[in-house]
């Protein structure tokens, strides 16, 4: 077979794009992982609400960030124009993490279909392969993020929201206009944060030993030898 280096750059890119996207859907989609914060941040004695009202506040603000309902709403809670339109960004921020968690997974089929039927394999960049590369640019990216994170969550915050809602300010909620922020709390954004930097890593690491056990074995096969007519190995006794 033969290597091919683009299809060892696209292969890599579309698996850093996988375990990205897929690692940020995770407590998008996870709804008992919000669930799981209601009682132990004491929502419910915080703001008043019910835990089943908590959880129709949630989940209605949720179903309208990913376009399974075209109106915004937040159960019981009153809301503001400026605290929808808010939402109504974090909609598109979402959508655009499914899209990208769907097309990068189809392209990884798409790369495998064509290196089989060409007969291509990735080429193996300074003795690694696609998926090692993939998972150390982006594990190593996400550490220094993670670490940067860990010193000051605030700043980390703000900055976030500095970069994906450019010159909007519509993010600074007033309780008491968009009281839907009582219920999502610093603590609960934090802990999104370390799920979604710890499934980052643990994939980032399979896919890194996956790819160093590969090449281990590959050093304990011998080379296939270019005389033997029925495809022997070296050392095999070719007629």
């Amino acid at each position: 077979m033969k290597s091919s280096k683009l299809l060892s750059v696209l292969t890599a890119l579309a698996a850093a794009l996988l375990v990205l996207s897929g690692s940020i859907a995770v407590p998008i989609l996870c709804r008992p992982f919000y669930y799981a914060h209601i009682e132990a941040l004491s929502l419910p004695e915080y703001t008043g609400l019910s835990v089943d009202q908590i959880k129709q506040a949630f989940d209605e603000m949720l179903d309208f960030c990913l376009g399974l309902r075209p109106d915004f709403s937040v159960g019981v809670l009153p809301w503001s124009e400026s605290g929808r339109d808010h939402f109504v960004d974090v909609r598109v921020l979402f959508q655009l993490d499914l899209v990208i968690l769907v097309l990068s997974a189809a392209a990884l089929v798409a790369l495998v279909l064509i290196a089989r039927r060409r007969r291509l394999t990735p080429a193996r960049l300074l003795g690694r392969g696609p998926g090692f590369w993939g998972a150390a640019g982006l594990a190593a990216v996400f550490l220094v993020v993670g670490a940067l994170a860990a010193t000051d969550f605030n700043r980390a915050f703000v900055i976030f929201h500095t970069l994906f809602f450019p010159g909007k300010t519509n993010w600074i909620f007033d309780w008491r206009t968009d009281p839907i922020i009582l219920l999502l709390p610093e603590t609960f954004f934090r802990n999104c944060a370390i799920l979604i930097l710890v499934l980052l890593v643990f994939w980032c690491a399979v896919l890194i030993a996956a790819d160093l056990l590969a090449g281990r074995k590959r050093r304990t096969v011998p080379p296939a030898c270019p005389g033997c007519p029925g495809g022997g190995v070296c050392g095999s006794i070719c007629k």
